[in-house]
């Protein structure tokens, strides 16, 4: 079973959950603002923006994976 998906396409597959779980963090960051929490919101933002900035270097990292598979 383990034979079927590579590395790359399984942290691909991590990779797109990072993404999805940003997308709905960020949507109940809104909603949380709405209601007043501004500070909560700021502080979901900082986190958001760490995931925001690592989402280079994890392409960045699936691309050489991809690539040195395909070699």
């Amino acid at each position: 079973m383990l034979g079927e998906y590579s590395l790359p396409d399984v942290l691909e597959r991590i990779y797109e959950n990072q993404l999805a779980l940003e997308a709905a963090i960020m949507e109940l960051t809104l909603l949380i603002e709405e209601q007043g929490a501004q500070e909560v919101g700021g502080n979901v933002r900082g986190a958001l923006w760490t995931m925001s900035e690592n989402t280079g270097y994890i392409r960045q990292g699936l691309a050489r994976l991809k690539g040195e598979n395909q070699a």
